[in-house]
C-alpha cells in the first residue's frame, strides 16, 4: 500500500491560488476590451456576482462530503448518477479547454527574452505538458511544495512593481471604475476575461481526501486565496494606469512592457518571468484536480475500468493525468480567445449543476450537519444563486450576437456540452443496470 501524504493549509492555499488565478497573467485583453476604467470595474463587482455565490456553495458542499471527487460526489449524491456522470463529464472538458491555455501563455513570455520561441510554440508546449504529467505522477504534496514557490515568483514582480512606482511618484493614481461608451460585443469579452480569471473554486474539491483537516483547511485557505486573486489584479490594474501605456491595442503577454515603462528593462524581464512560472503552475495545479475526476468516474464504472489505475509508488491516478495530457496536447492548437470561450461555457454548464444541488440537498436532508452552511434560507439561496447565472447568461449573449469571430468556438463548445449525452447512451450500453440509478 502506497504512503499517501496529505496537503497542508498554506500549500493547500498555494494550489488554490495557481488553480484559481496564478497571477494577473492572461488578463491583458481585458484592458483593450473596456480599458482601465472599465477594467477596474469588471474587477470590483464580478467576484462578488460570479465568485462570492460560488465560494460559498463550494464551503458548504464540501463541509458536507470533504471527499476525493469533490463536485462530482456532491452531484451523485443530490441528483443521482446520470448528472454526476453530465458534471464530470462537462467538467472534465472545460479543464482540457483551462489546460491548454496555459502552455500557450508560457510561450508568449518566454518570447520576451527568447522571440525565436514563438516559432518552436508546439514543441515547447508538449514539454510542458508532460513534465507536468510526471510531477503530478510523483504525488500531491510535490504539487503543493511547488505551488508555494511558484506563488512567490507569481506575486513578487507585481508587488515590486507598485512599491517602485510608490517610491518614486509617491501615492498611486486610482482611475474611476466606470463604462464609457461600451459596445455589447467588447463587454462580453471583458466579462469572459474576468471570469476567466476567476474560475476553479470548486476544481480545488476534487482531492479533499488527500488534504489534512479538510473542512478548516478549505475554509482558511479559500479566504485566503480569495484575498491574494483579487489584491494582484488590482495592482495590475494599477500599474497599468500608472504606466500611461496605451490599451487599445493590449494583447496576451503584454504585462512585461508595463514593467518597462515603469522600472525598465530588468522589471519588464522580471513580469516575464513571473509570467512562465504562473502558467507552470497553473497547468500543475489544474492537472491535480482533473486527474481526479476520471477516477471517480471509472470507480463507479462510468468510464473504463483502467482509468482507475494507480501508481504502485505514488498512489496517484497516473493513468487518468496521461490520458488528460494526451487530449491537451490536441487542443494547444486553438487561439487562446477561443479556449477562453469554450472554457467559460463548459465551466458555466457544470457550475449550474453545482448551484442545483446545494438547493437539492437543502431541501432532502436539511438536518444534515454542515460544518459550514451559508446564512440562507432556500429563497435566498436561490436568488445568490441567480446572481453568477446573470453574468453568465450576459457574456454568452452578448459574444454570440454581436462576435462573429466567436462564433464558431461558441458551437464547439454547445456541441462539447451535448456530447453528454451521447456519451451517457454508450455508458449505459456497456452498463445497463446504471439506468436504474439514473434518478438517484
Amino acid at each position: 500500500m502506497p504512503m499517501r501524504r496529505k496537503l497542508g493549509p498554506l500549500q493547500l492555499a498555494a494550489v488554490i491560488f495557481l488553480t484559481v488565478s496564478g497571477g494577473p497573467y492572461g488578463l491583458e485583453p481585458l484592458f483593450s476590451y473596456v480599458g482601465v476604467n472599465g477594467a477596474l470595474l469588471l474587477l470590483l463587482v464580478t467576484p462578488l456576482l460570479w465568485d462570492v455565490p460560488t465560494i460559498l456553495t463550494v464551503l458548504e458542499l464540501n463541509s458536507m462530503m470533504p471527499v476525493t471527487g469533490g463536485y462530482y460526489q456532491w452531484v451523485k449524491q443530490a441528483l443521482g448518477v446520470r448528472w454526476a456522470f453530465f458534471e464530470g463529464w462537462w467538467t472534465w472538458l472545460y479543464t482540457f479547454c483551462d489546460l491548454a491555455i496555459y502552455p500557450v501563455l508560457f510561450v508568449t513570455y518566454a518570447a520576451f527574452f527568447f522571440p525565436a520561441a514563438a516559432l518552436y510554440k508546439i514543441p515547447i508546449c508538449l514539454c510542458i505538458i508532460w513534465a507536468s504529467a510526471l510531477l503530478n505522477i510523483v504525488g500531491i504534496v510535490p504539487v503543493g511544495k511547488t505551488s508555494i514557490v511558484l506563488s512567490i515568483l507569481v506575486l513578487t514582480p507585481f508587488a515590486l512593481t507598485i512599491g517602485l512606482v510608490f517610491a518614486r511618484h509617491g501615492p498611486l493614481s486610482v482611475p474611476a471604475p466606470a463604462l464609457h461608451d461600451q459596445q455589447f460585443s467588447t463587454l462580453s469579452l471583458g466579462l469572459y476575461t474576468v471570469m476567466w480569471n476567476f474560475i476553479g473554486w470548486d476544481n480545488a474539491t476534487t482531492y479533499a481526501g488527500e488534504v489534512a483537516r479538510p473542512v478548516r483547511s478549505y475554509f482558511t485557505s479559500v479566504c485566503v486565496a480569495f484575498l491574494l486573486v483579487v489584491s494582484i489584479y488590482i495592482l495590475a490594474t494599477l500599474a497599468v494606469h500608472q504606466s500611461g501605456i496605451d490599451t487599445s491595442t493590449f494583447e496576451e503577454g503584454d504585462f512585461p512592457r508595463v514593467g518597462e515603462i515603469l522600472g525598465g528593462r530588468w522589471l519588464g524581464m522580471l513580469i516575464a518571468a513571473g509570467g512562465m512560472a504562473s502558467t507552470l503552475g497553473l497547468y500543475s495545479a489544474v492537472l491535480l484536480s482533473v486527474s481526479r475526476v476520471p477516477k471517480v468516474m471509472a470507480d463507479d464504472q462510468l468510464l473504463p475500468s483502467w482509468l482507475c489505475a494507480e501508481h504502485r509508488r505514488w498512489g496517484t491516478p497516473y493513468i487518468s493525468i496521461i490520458a488528460s495530457s494526451i487530449v491537451v496536447s490536441i487542443l494547444i492548437l486553438f487561439t487562446f480567445s477561443d479556449l477562453v470561450v469554450m472554457d467559460i461555457i463548459l465551466y458555466g454548464a457544470g457550475l449550474t449543476l453545482e448551484f442545483i444541488t446545494l438547493l437539492v440537498l437543502r431541501r432532502k436532508e436539511p438536518l444534515r450537519h454542515r460544518p459550514f452552511r451559508i446564512p440562507l434560507n432556500n429563497t435566498g439561496l436561490l436568488l445568490m444563486i441567480l446572481l453568477p447565472i446573470a453574468v453568465y447568461s450576459i457574456a454568452l449573449t452578448g459574444t454570440l450576437l454581436t462576435s462573429e469571430k466567436m462564433f464558431y468556438p461558441i458551437v464547439l463548445a454547445l456541441a462539447m456540452l451535448f456530447s453528454a449525452g451521447l456519451a451517457w447512451r454508450l455508458v449505459l450500453w456497456r452498463n445497463p443496470r446504471l439506468g436504474s440509478d439514473a434518478l438517484g
